[in-house]
């Protein structure tokens, strides 16, 4: 006899039906996956067999053939454990045939018969909804991130047990459903705010500036200075996300199975990987392509510490997402693009002991080292980071202040009314921020009169800037002018975005 039950293959974020075909036939006891399996959905031969006794199910001593279709798809993971047993139990007879239609069925099973998580349950649970599909069943603790996926039922499964009750009819499942906008609402403030922050008044006003136009920054100065403490804090005086930011945010972490029983991604994210990151960590990879750091990192923060420290070939990889905005990995059998609007922000010591031009402390390298140090990020990638931020070391009376600073809140109310200004300056264009803009929209929103350009001209004759730092002058001058609320570029935006290039030299 033979049954027909459905599941998923996830490829980036959309998902392809698999037909999970199982024929019981006469013959000598055996199990076999055909329809290119990888190694954990071989294995699933062993985990269904124990997991069927051990829920009072009758495993078929008889001839098991599945058959994974399209069968010139790899299959990956261990989310096929599932519909193999379901499709085993209707092919016996043990579960009604037509039960299993307009139903998609995810979850990898343990061997008494538990119901684990799987990674991609929400993506996988919108691409089904797209094609059709009415119901899935997948693990409960998958079920608060695929809730959110609209237009599809989620019944969260505990056991193989209560999955049969349900398609027998003896016990129905409770959908569970989400109001992924009311969660965004009621999400709590950023735990870490600027009010901690002593000191750093230009670095504080060089990250507003960079959150108000969505700049990439590059924090130099020597240990101890509060470089990654204000970075951590920058996500707290971003704008929140929108529900589009937060469902895109929360289907790559469910892609990557980082969603750990949360419903929804409600704060921007902030990603901090190791400078040993490798290529495949950064920007994603894998035989079946996962989400990278910059791509976790979507809607929010990448946070680079140690910059020089990275390989070079690593930190390569980032011009084009950079640029593009988006990461394309490439197979043989296929190509996934995941998004990667971020914002990055990295950290550097100014030399490899951390001291040159501190006051207080001796530098104990020599000139060459300090320039091969700085060497290791190319001019290209250095061209693609708007602010240059030098984070002196702090003064005794600044660490000694008792008073709060300015806090995140106050902060941010500036940031998005900056935001909402270029809402409106880009509506219908697929611009967001300043720093989108991409060439036509730089000459029609960055105009200069003619001291600005006048100021601007020696800048860049004396720096030696590239066409590309010209652009981001320009970017960031026209988020200055959105901060005070003017219309137009003046000599004092120019002049204070002009200072923001400080590593910037002829290449």
């Amino acid at each position: 006899m033979q049954a027909r039950v459905w599941s998923s293959a996830l490829f980036g974020l959309e998902a392809d039906v698999v037909e999970v075909e199982v024929d019981v036939s006469p013959g000598l006891p055996s199990m076999t996956v055909v329809g290119l399996p990888a190694t954990a959905v071989r294995e699933s031969m062993e985990r269904v067999r124990a997991a069927l006794r051990a829920s009072g199910f009758e495993f078929p001593t008889r001839r098991i053939t599945v058959n994974l279709a399209p069968a010139d798809l790899r299959k990956e993971g261990s989310a096929y454990d599932l519909p193999i047993a379901l499709g085993i139990l209707a092919a016996s007879g043990q579960v009604p045939f037509g039960s299993l239609a307009d139903c998609v069925f995810l979850g990898e099973l343990s061997l008494d018969g538990r119901v684990k998580r799987v990674r991609g349950a929400l993506p996988v649970a919108a691409s089904m909804a797209r094609k059709g599909f009415r119901r899935i069943f997948l693990p409960a603790a998958n079920s608060a991130e695929a809730s959110v996926a609209p237009q599809i039922e989620v019944l969260p499964v505990r056991t193989l047990e209560e999955a049969v009750a349900c398609l027998r009819g003896e016990a129905p499942i409770e959908p569970v459903r989400t109001e992924a906008t009311r969660l965004l609402a009621s999400a709590p403030p950023p735990e870490l705010d600027f009010r901690d922050v002593r000191g750093q008044e230009h670095a504080k006003r060089a990250l507003e500036i960079a959150a108000a136009g969505g700049h990439n920054v590059l924090l130099i100065g020597p240990p101890g200075s509060g470089k990654t403490m204000l970075a951590r804090r920058l996500p707290s005086i971003l704008p929140p996300p929108t529900l589009a930011e937060a469902l895109e945010t929360t289907q790559l972490y469910s892609a990557a199975g980082l969603m750990d029983g949360r419903a929804l991604s409600v704060h921007r994210p902030f990603r901090a990987p190791h400078h040993t990151a490798s290529h495949a960590g950064l920007v994603g990879g894998g035989t079946v392509p996962r989400p990278g750091e910059i791509s976790l990192a979507h809607n929010g923060v990448l946070f680079l510490d140690e910059l020089p420290e990275f390989r070079r070939s690593v930190l390569e990889l980032l011009r084009q997402p950079l640029e593009e905005r988006r990461i394309t990995i490439s197979r043989a059998r296929h190509s996934v693009t995941f998004p990667a609007n971020v914002m990055l922000v990295a950290a550097m010591n100014p030399c490899p002991c951390g001291h040159y031009g501190d006051p207080h402390h001796e530098c104990r390298c020599l000139l060459p080292d300090v320039q091969r140090y700085r060497n290791r990020i190319s001019g290209p990638l250095l061209d693609r980071i708007d602010i240059h931020l030098e984070v002196p070391p702090l003064r005794f009376r600044d660490l000694a202040e008792s008073a709060d600073g300015e806090s995140s809140e106050a902060i941010r109310r500036r940031v998005e009314r900056a935001r909402a200004t270029q809402l409106v300056r880009f509506r219908s264009t697929g611009i967001f921020s300043n720093a989108q803009m991409a060439d036509d929209a730089i000459g029609r929103h960055c105009r200069l009169d003619a001291p600005s350009r006048n100021l601007l001209e020696k800048a860049v004759e004396a720096l030696g800037l590239s066409a590309r730092a010209y652009s981001r002058i320009l970017k960031v001058a026209r988020t200055i002018a959105d901060l005070e609320g003017s219309e137009h570029l003046r000599p004092a935006h120019v002049a204070e975005a002009i200072q923001y290039r400080s590593l910037d030299r002829r290449l």
